[in-house]
Parts: structure tokens; sequence; C-alpha cells
């Protein structure tokens, strides 16, 4: 009778934290069927196969973007889609406890409410203009950046890109020639706008019998090349075809690994909540791929992202913290054109 009173007591117990989503509920069950499971008696083994990952070829922004240090504690034990965080008590948006699927939900739903659509035609360019600040981490001193790119809405002209302030033309793609994340607005209109769509379409079929049918099947290696995909198709494609800037938010919600991090600045100085990946491949404590997308903590409507850059090599390398947002966009006739 003292464990049912016990039991009671616990069921009771109120700790003041909020009440745990859809989505928290079905990982806690899913522990503990595993663990009366493992109790019981040993699982049977499951061999899946393994297809090869999609190999990607990124520009420097983007293979250069590692996440930074990460600034609030996080508890390392969920283990399972979209990670919640558990800061300090307080009525403050940007630190509520919350998981990173309900962030990239809220802002994929953000987004397909108050996002621009555009239909442009294939002669056009798509301008962006992009602030960036970075710190070096050793002096302390920052700097900013205005990135303005043009790139060809078909592919089959040069675009004009630029990185921390310098720019150069970029040549079409030759015959056969492809990278990832897509800059022509063709292929981004290939691309599926449904999250689960979208995560397989980026896995490599190895054989006929290989259907690419099941999030189950991925393995570890494979959703790391997955996230590698969707980081890079969302900070390096500011304006996509509509509905798939919404469907990689709430895709990225879906990898293992992925969490939040509360409490987090923009480059404007605006608190946030933070969306970063732990990466399963690398030692503990080392720093992946990946870097920080900030969110509004209310809206979740994205605020911008948040990199560790380095530069030079030995003794003479400088680490930045770096901080970006997309302060406006349109499309124009030709490349150099201002809006």
């Amino acid at each position: 009778m003292r464990d049912i009173d016990e039991l009671r007591e616990l069921r009771d117990y109120d700790a003041g934290a909020p009440p745990l989503d859809d989505e928290t509920r079905r990982r806690v069950r899913a522990r503990l069927l595993a663990a009366m499971t493992a109790a019981s008696g040993p699982a049977p083994v499951v061999v899946r196969r393994r297809r090869t990952v999609l190999r990607i070829a990124l520009t420097g922004a983007v293979a250069a973007a590692v996440a930074a240090g990460v600034l609030v504690a996080v508890p390392d034990g969920d283990g399972g889609r979209g990670r919640t965080a558990t800061p300090t008590a307080t009525g403050s948006p940007a630190l509520r406890s919350v998981t990173a699927q309900t962030v990239l939900n809220g802002a994929a739903a953000y987004e397909r409410t108050h996002g621009r659509t555009v239909s442009p035609r294939d002669d056009q360019f798509i301008y962006t203009k992009e602030i960036i600040k970075e710190t070096d981490r050793e002096t302390g001193v920052t700097k900013s950046y205005v990135n303005e790119n043009w790139r060809s809405v078909d592919g089959s002209q040069p675009s004009w890109v630029m990185e921390i302030g310098k720019g150069w033309w970029s040549p079409p793609l030759k015959k056969n020639e492809s990278v990832w994340p897509p800059q022509d607005w063709g292929t981004l209109e290939k691309l599926p706008t449904d999250p689960e769509k979208l995560i397989l379409s980026l896995l490599h079929k190895s054989g006929p019998e290989d259907r690419n049918d099941s999030l189950d099947e991925i393995t570890e290696e494979e959703w790391r090349g997955v996230h590698f995909s969707l980081a890079g198709l969302l900070k390096l494609v500011p304006v996509t075809p509509e509905g798939l800037r919404p469907a990689a938010y709430e895709a990225l919600g879906m990898v293992p690994g992925v969490k939040v991090v509360p409490n987090q600045k923009d480059a404007k100085g605006r608190t946030g909540v933070a969306v970063t990946y732990d990466d399963p491949m690398l030692p503990e404590g080392a720093t992946g791929f990946g870097g920080y997308f900030v969110f509004d903590p209310e809206t979740y409507r994205f605020l911008g992202s948040r990199d560790e850059r380095t530069s030079g090599d030995g003794r003479n390398m400088k680490t930045y913290t770096q901080f970006s947002y997309l302060d406006s966009w349109a499309v124009v006739d030709r490349a150099k054109q201002r809006p």
C-alpha cells in the first residue's frame, strides 16, 4: 500500500513546470515501453539495410558554418526527435521549456501565414540583402558586412555572389553538374513540400529494391546527411518556391539530435530561442556543422542565424562568432539592379 500512496503523491505533485506536449508524451511512453521490454528479456535484433548518404556540395559559407558554444545547459537524455530544453524557471518567453519540433513547426506555420510568395520569370534574378555581424573571439572586435546577391532564376546567367562583404561572378553550372542546395528555381520547385517526402528525397537510392519510403529505416549516418542538407537549404536559399521553406522547417524538426537552446541573441540584439544540432558522429564536446537558427520566442518567426567562422592556419588562425539575418529581398530584371 505504501507504493500506491507514493504513486498518488507523485501524481498530485506540482513542480510548477508547464504540461508536457503530445510529442514529449509520445517519446516518454516509447522510452518506458523500451525499458520494460529490456527488463523482460533481450529484444530481437533488427537488421536494417544501409544506404549511401547523399553527397552534397556546399558553398564556402555553409561549409565553414559550425555550431558555436552553448550558452544555456540542455539535458542530453532525450535521445529522440525534438529535444526539450529545461532552463531556469522564468516567465520570459525566450526561456520557456519547449521542444525543437514545437519551435520549428511554429516557424513553418508562421511562414505559411506571413511569408511572401513569388513566381519569377526564368530570365530574372532573385536579389537578397543579408547583414553579417561577426566578433573576433580573441580581441572582441566586431565588424559588420553587407552581402548583396543576385541569383539567376533559371541558372542560365552568371550570378553575383557575396560572402563577408566580398563578391564575385558565379558562372552557370555546366552540363550534368549540380550543387546542393540548388539555386535555380526550376530545381527548387521539384523538391517536395511535404516534410517526410522532402527528407526521403534527400536519401540516395542504393538499388531498385531501395524504395526510400520510411523514416524508421534511416540510419544515424543518413540522418546526419539529412540535417546537413536541410540546414544548407534553409541558410543558403532564403527565398524559395511556395511551401518549401515551411516543409524544410518541419523536416528539420524530425531529425534526431535537433534541440533548442533558450535565451539566444540575434544580430539585432533581440532575445530568442535557437535550434541547433548535436552531431552523433563527433566525439563528446566537439562542435559540428549547423550553427544556430534563432526564432522569436512567441511567434516563432525566423530572426537569423548564429555561426562560427575561422580564418588562417596554425598560430594565425582566428575564430569569429557570426550573426546574420536577411534584411530584404526582391525579384529584379538584371544582375546588380537594386529594387
